[in-house]
C-alpha cells in the first residue's frame, strides 16, 4: 500500500535534530530560550526540540503550549506560562506546517505583547503558500505543492 508522504520519521527526526541545533547556535549568548508549541502538532514538535536542546546545552529551556483557535486567530491566544517569564528572553515558536501564516502570525503578535530579546519560527515543513508575512526562521524542509508516493512510516 502507498500512502503520501512529506517526511519519513527518520527525515523528521533528522530535521528536528537539526533545527535544534540551529537554534542552539543562535542563543549560545542567551541564559534561558522558551520554546513554543502551537498546540497540538507543533507542540510536540517543541517538546522534541527542547528535549534536544536540553542534551546538547547549558541553556535553560522551558517550554509553553499555544493555543490558538485556528477558525478564529483574533480569538484570545492561551499559553501555559506567564508573560513575566518570557519578559526579555529569546522565543521560538514552533509549528509543524507553515502553510498560509495566519496561525503563526497571530501567535508572534501574542509574544510581542511584552519585550523579547529576539521572536523566531522554528517549523518542520514550510508549505510556501503564505497569505501573511512570516517566515520560517528554522525549517525542516520547505515544500510548494508536490508529495512522494512512499511505502512506510510517513509525516
Amino acid at each position: 500500500m502507498y500512502n503520501d508522504c512529506i517526511l519519513t520519521s527518520e527525515q523528521a527526526e533528522l530535521s528536528i535534530r537539526r533545527i535544534a541545533y540551529q537554534i542552539y547556535e543562535d542563543n549560545t549568548k542567551e541564559d534561558k530560550v522558551i520554546i513554543a508549541g502551537v498546540m497540538t502538532n507543533g507542540n510536540q514538535v517543541a517538546k522534541s526540540i527542547a528535549k534536544i536542546l536540553r542534551s546538547i546545552s547549558d541553556l535553560e529551556v522551558i517550554d509553553c503550549q499555544i493555543q490558538v483557535d485556528k477558525k478564529n486567530p483574533h480569538a484570545e491566544i492561551q499559553t501555559s506560562i506567564d508573560q513575566s517569564v518570557y519578559k526579555n528572553c529569546s522565543v521560538i515558536i514552533v509549528d509543524d506546517v507553515l502553510n498560509t501564516g495566519s496561525t503563526l502570525i497571530y501567535a508572534v503578535r501574542h509574544f510581542l505583547e511584552v519585550p523579547l530579546t529576539q521572536c523566531k519560527v522554528a517549523v518542520l515543513i514550510n508549505r510556501n503558500h503564505k497569505k501573511f508575512p512570516i517566515k520560517a526562521d528554522y525549517k525542516g524542509i520547505s515544500l510548494s505543492t508536490s508529495l512522494t508516493r512512499t511505502r512506510g512510516d510517513c509525516v
